[in-house]
């Protein structure tokens, strides 16, 4: 058995890239971490929200990341560098849920506000 290590509060949501090189996990704590999948080490920790992240998505190759909170946010995340290149803010409540299109061009994100928003991806890719 392997562990990844490093949050300070419960892991709320963990996945794998569609590569299948990285996990990624998100936390309570408000951090997302990245680990490699062949040798479960720590890669980076990808820092910005003010509150839980409660769900995390891979886009299709695996270099973006996108990541839901508590903070009425989601972020979109480079996987390479771990930069955040868009935040997007609209919902009135706790998100709980996220994806990224096949295409890259929109991310989806649901709410305990009730709605589901459907957002242009504006980040240069």
């Amino acid at each position: 058995m392997h562990f990844c290590r490093g949050h300070v509060d419960e892991v709320l949501d963990i996945t794998c890239s569609t590569l299948g090189d990285k996990i990624a996990t998100a936390s309570a704590d408000g951090k997302c971490r990245l680990y490699s999948a062949q040798t479960f080490e720590f890669i980076r920790e990808l820092s910005g929200h003010s509150n839980e992240i409660s769900k995390i998505g891979f886009n299709n190759i695996g270099s973006l990341l996108v990541t839901a909170s508590k903070d009425k946010t989601a972020k979109i995340w480079e996987v390479e560098n771990g930069s955040c290149i868009q935040t997007l803010s609209g919902h009135t409540d706790e998100i709980f849920s996220c994806s990224i299109s096949y295409d890259d061009e929109y991310i989806i994100t649901g709410s305990k506000d009730n709605s589901c928003n459907i957002w242009r991806n504006t980040a240069n890719l």
